[in-house]
């Protein structure tokens, strides 16, 4: 299937699946974070299934505390793996982000088992 007749879905739909609003769809276009696929003759942001898929790993980004900056990063990693999978170098830049991601994993868990410790707290006055 040529890119011409992969299937497209407005915004309105990409928002109802990756629960995320208009204007940070909108932001992530205009900052080059995701730049949709296509747009129609009236200028309407056209997403295909590989947009979402970008839009909903940066998404699962934004719990841990990823700044744009870092987000467009790890992006570029990926893209460049995807078109040389057997570079070295951006395999070590990926690792040191996926050993990173589980750092700030760690800490969210602990800050989690806090919020619980607080809530119990609240329950036993």
């Amino acid at each position: 299937m040529s890119n011409r007749d992969e299937v497209t879905m407005r915004i309105g739909e990409v928002t109802e699946r990756t629960e995320l609003s208009f204007r940070t769809l909108r932001h992530y276009d205009e900052i080059g974070l995701v730049t949709p696929s296509a747009r129609t003759d009236g200028g309407f942001r056209l997403y295909t299934e590989d947009d979402v898929a970008r839009i909903l790993l940066i998404r699962r980004m934004k719990p841990l505390g990823y700044s744009l900056d870092e987000m467009r990063e790890l992006l570029d990693v990926v893209d460049a793996l995807a078109a040389t999978p057997a570079d070295e170098e951006l395999r070590a830049r990926l690792e040191t982000i996926r050993a990173g991601a589980t750092e700030r994993r760690e800490k969210l868990t602990r800050q989690v088992a806090m919020a619980d410790e607080f809530l119990e707290q609240l329950s036993d006055i």
